[in-house]
């Protein structure tokens, strides 16, 4: 039975928020992979979990999936303490590893309804599957052996066994990992469309992964979180402001343009094109245009580099 405030706790979070980590510490004899994080993600969220490898996002997942337990501090999933009541928190999550663990030699059917036995699901398994045969696209490969498929049809195998029994949050590590760009973009969409009713934590170490499928991020470095927002909101707390391409339509030297007022770097890209770095990107654009007609140039182009994620995570992650 649970107190009144254990169930104060669970309907209040369970209809707010999904998953609440309060300054969570993992050691592992003198180091920490994961130092002293806070965060909280709301119900219906699909949010990218970043690090670069070895930044401790395999080690907070497996906090969240109750297979380790913190060193100190509380996570909590749908009001359940993952401490306490981690049996109560397995039935709300559903995990996918990075090392899909799947039986080889058994069917795909075989090892849905396998599964479904395990969450004992009783008379409803049979519809269960072929529910999540349908969702995950395996129904021309459901009576084929795992070990046969590609790792692409594998990781929708691993993904119907994780929502087998209908979890409300579902956490999955480096989904895409090695599969080829078709397969790619196959689970990324159906990660998208398992997102429209799950809250859902996806860990990568690819960019590009976020910005198709997520729409927050956390960044985690060296155990700590070095940056949690809105995908859109990264870009523009990090966009650099002061980075101008300019394509002139003959032949400049560098020390020459070196010279240009306002200017602090100059790039060569390729053919007449430069990369302008600055103190104020708006003065020097106009700096730019002089320089041009004083000089007899035509700009044929001239444009502000935004940043890319890529540009993010390593301006928030490098030593």
């Amino acid at each position: 039975m649970y107190s009144f405030r254990e169930i104060h706790s669970i309907i209040y979070y369970s209809t707010t928020m999904s998953i609440k980590v309060e300054q969570i510490t993992k050691k592992y004899g003198k180091q920490k992979a994961l130092d002293s994080i806070s965060f909280q993600i709301n119900s219906g969220e699909i949010v990218g979990l970043l690090g670069p490898n070895g930044a401790g996002k395999s080690t907070l997942m497996k906090i969240l999936s109750c297979f380790i337990p913190p060193t100190s501090g509380d996570a909590f999933v749908c009001g359940f303490d993952v401490m306490e009541q981690s049996l109560d928190v397995r039935k709300k999550v559903g995990y996918l590893p990075e090392q899909n663990p799947l039986y080889l030699e058994m069917y795909v059917r075989e090892f849905l309804l396998f599964i479904a036995g395990i969450h004992k699901l009783g008379k409803g398994k049979n519809a269960r599957v072929e529910e999540m045969i349908a969702m995950t696209g395996l129904e021309v490969e459901q009576n084929k052996k795992i070990g046969t498929l590609s790792k692409g049809y594998r990781q929708r195998v691993g993904l119907a066994q994780a929502m087998m029994h209908n979890p409300e949050v579902l956490i999955l590590d480096e989904p895409t990992s090695g599969l080829d760009p078709n397969q790619i973009i196959d689970i990324r969409n159906l990660i998208k469309k398992i997102g429209k009713e799950k809250t859902v934590i996806l860990s990568t170490h690819i960019m590009q992964e976020v910005e198709a499928v997520c729409n927050r991020a956390i960044i985690i470095n060296k155990g700590i979180i070095v940056a949690d927002d809105l995908t859109q909101n990264l870009h523009l707390l990090h966009k650099n402001k002061n980075k101008i391409t300019v394509e002139f339509n003959n032949t400049v030297s560098l020390e020459v343009l070196k010279k240009i007022a306002g200017v602090t770097q100059v790039v060569h890209k390729k053919d007449q094109i430069w990369e302008f770095q600055a103190k104020d990107s708006e003065e020097v654009r106009t700096n730019i245009f002089n320089f041009a007609v004083q000089n007899k140039l035509a700009v044929l182009s001239m444009h502000k580099e935004d940043s890319s994620m890529e540009d993010v995570f390593h301006q928030l992650t490098k030593e």
